[in-house]
């Protein structure tokens, strides 16, 4: 679990909740136990992707995978325990004056946001997806699922650690995690592509070696980095209405769409 969860890594979902909760004035007690819960689940859902059953790779942010590290039981056992963790900790965990009520909110949120309607969800659309050929539409749901839906909860457990939430905001937080989780996945297609393998800590060309669909495949290359330009801005427009406390959101988004360029 240890080698898995803090061996490396950009912490981009942690990053967005503190840069939501601090736009909303958030508790930073609050901020630091919903960071912590969402990388849990961030790391196991790489544990279990690498598995051989599912994207089957040998390098995670330049080290062995965990099943190549430990075996595939242990990182079975090491992926289902750090989720179960993140949701001990969001019910547990010092978060200062944060209501029963909320905590109750931020649980059915991460929970929604990995199971069958997101994460999990979008993983078997990937995986049937292999060797299809989808359309802008199917790839973007598919992507809204797998990849979207836990950086946009990322965003929204943010807000919630707010104890003033209103609601036009808690909305425009909404429609930016949107837009930022499909930017992101759409800059992680190009890279597959354009990085190397010591660049990237996992294996370049990954996809293609799949057969997966991806956005480079549909548009090109340039039409995918116009997609994730359009998401960028799509996502600063939906927060324009915030003030300066949310520039590392706009920054964040920026982030997104030009790493690795």
């Amino acid at each position: 679990m240890r080698y898995s969860v803090l061996g490396g890594g950009k912490r981009v979902r942690p990053l967005l909740v503190y840069a939501a909760g601090q736009a909303l004035g958030a508790d930073e007690a609050a901020l630091d136990a919903a960071a912590c819960a969402v990388e849990c689940v961030h790391a196991y859902s790489l544990i279990h992707d690498d598995l051989p059953a599912m994207d089957d790779d040998a390098l995670r942010r330049g080290k062995p995978t965990c099943h190549k590290a430990f075996g595939e039981a242990a990182a079975i056992l090491a992926g289902d325990a750090l989720q179960t963790l993140a949701f001990q900790i969001l019910a547990h965990a010092a978060m200062g004056e944060l209501s029963a009520e909320r905590r109750v909110q931020m649980i059915e949120l991460l929970a929604r946001a990995a199971g069958s309607r997101g994460m999990a969800g979008g993983q078997a659309l990937d995986l049937a997806a292999i060797g299809s050929d989808l359309d802008i539409a199917q790839l973007e749901d598919m992507h809204i699922h797998k990849t979207g839906a836990l950086i946009r909860a990322s965003v929204l457990l943010g807000a919630l650690c707010a104890r003033d939430l209103p609601e036009a905001a808690y909305g425009a937080l909404d429609h930016y995690g949107k837009y930022i989780g499909l930017a992101f996945q759409v800059q992680d297609d190009i890279l597959d592509v354009t990085g190397s393998t010591e660049e990237l800590g996992k294996r370049a060309g990954a996809d293609r070696a799949l057969n997966k669909p991806t956005y480079p495949a549909l548009l090109g290359l340039n039409g995918a980095r116009q997609r994730a330009g359009e998401l960028h801005q799509a996502a600063l427009d939906s927060i324009a209405g915030l003030d300066q406390h949310a520039e590392p959101l706009r920054w964040l988004s920026e982030y997104i769409v030009a790493r690795g360029a």
